[in-house]
């Protein structure tokens, strides 16, 4: 593998001990992928600043003691904590001090305290062909797919490496030929109407990281109004299902002008059609309980746009709701909700809106387990394993109707 002088230089030490020792990660991992070199990143997003266990603090603090910093903009994924309202989180205290001094040490490397999973949201989105380190793999699959930019999905603690030498191995989804679709994905035989509603996208998700793993496909045939966060909602589930680091929709994503374009002008390897039956298994397999009573309602994985939060306060209700409502955003949002005046009538109907983390990497619900709906495949997906709880999936105006009388209530018609 080929070095550029600057890079050895900085293998050799001569910008301290943490660039080294970042350098050297990012080389040997580089060479582990067969990369021919590196690539120069302009930016990061780190997944490694949310507490799993002692080893990552041990590390982040290891880099600030040797004077790691960053040197490209570089923002964090959620933290174990809501650090605007610490009071939430119920952590044992060993827990809650070492997830501070993590969160705290990736903030001393000059990283942006934006703690969200949705840093496109947050105003960090690069452009079209720009090379990046992202972890977190909801913002993997965003970056790839719906803004063009490239990067694999980096793990812990590798992100940060790449964010102090800012390079990253040239290998997989930084280079031309792995981008390209090698399967089309054909919607034709689901309704126009179902291919419209929010609560398809996470079952088109899950469905598509079943099937596909980690193959580059393009979807056709989903409407030219298919939104951003439609999209969001689609890769998180894929990315949680199977190895999605990038999809492609004809006409919508920015590298899949034409079907043809996506492929390359090649001829696709396969063609899969989605039939109205694997989306109804897909989105039965959300699911682990029937129609019972509910004990929390949670939004927000990915974190919660402000136009989401328009969506649910056209929902609100007269009422205050039965159980617990939580929202997860990032503090950008939540500070332009406040700014705007419209936290008051949120809370007024008992939502609680965590910022910083969500439920689902973080002890913020009951202990007691029970049964979460939720509307997002992400949290449908995660959080019989992370937290014990059962779910009940459905839509945005479900949860918001089930929330009113502690039982799961469904719409059937948009899935007919």
């Amino acid at each position: 593998m080929t070095l550029t002088e600057y890079e050895q230089s900085v293998l050799d030490g001569d910008d301290g001990p943490a660039a080294a020792l970042c350098m050297r990660i990012v080389v040997e991992m580089a060479e582990l992928l067969g990369a021919p070199g590196l690539i120069e990143i302009s930016s990061a997003h780190i997944d490694g600043c949310l507490y799993h266990g002692d080893g990552g603090v041990e590390f982040a603090q290891r880099l600030v003691e040797d004077g790691a910093h960053v040197v490209v903009p570089t923002t964090l994924n959620v933290g174990a904590l809501d650090l605007l309202n610490p009071s939430r989180v119920n952590a044992d205290p060993h827990s809650y001090q070492m997830a501070r001094r993590q969160m705290a040490a990736y903030e001393t490397m000059g990283c942006t305290p934006t703690w969200t999973c949705a840093p496109y949201q947050a105003g960090h989105r690069p452009g079209l062909g720009e090379h990046v380190a992202w972890g977190e793999s909801n913002a993997v699959a965003f970056a790839n797919s719906v803004l063009g930019a490239r990067t694999n999905r980096y793990g812990d603690f590798m992100d940060i490496c790449c964010a102090v030498v800012a390079r990253a191995p040239y290998v997989g989804l930084h280079t031309d030929e792995a981008r390209l679709a090698t399967v089309i994905v054909d919607t034709s035989a689901v309704s126009e109407k179902l291919k419209r509603a929010d609560v398809f996208f996470p079952v088109l998700g899950s469905w598509f990281g079943k099937t596909l793993g980690g193959r580059i496909a393009v979807i056709d045939g989903l409407p030219p109004s298919t939104g951003e966060d439609q999209l969001k909602a689609l890769g998180a589930a894929a990315a949680t299902t199977g190895a999605v680091g990038l999809f492609h929709v004809a006409g919508i994503t920015p590298e899949a002008p034409t079907v043809d374009a996506a492929l390359g002008g090649r001829q696709a390897e396969d063609v899969i059609r989605l039939t109205p039956e694997a989306v109804r298994a897909a989105r039965d397999e959300l699911s682990t309980v029937a129609r019972e009573s509910i004990d929390a309602v949670a939004l927000g994985s990915p974190h919660f746009s402000l136009e989401e939060f328009a969506q649910l306060e056209g929902l609100l209700p007269e009422r205050r709701f039965e159980i617990p409502f939580y929202v997860c955003t990032g503090r950008g949002v939540l500070e332009q909700l406040d700014a705007e005046g419209r936290t008051g009538p949120l809370v007024d109907v008992g939502v609680e809106i965590i910022v910083d983390t969500c439920v689902v990497v973080t002890p913020i619900l009951p202990s007691a387990g029970g049964t979460l709906m939720t509307n997002s495949g992400k949290f449908a997906l995660y959080s019989p394993s992370n937290i014990g709880y059962d779910v009940a999936y459905g839509s945005l105006e479900d949860c918001v109707a089930s929330a009113l009388t502690g039982r799961v209530e469904r719409d059937e018609a948009v899935w007919s």
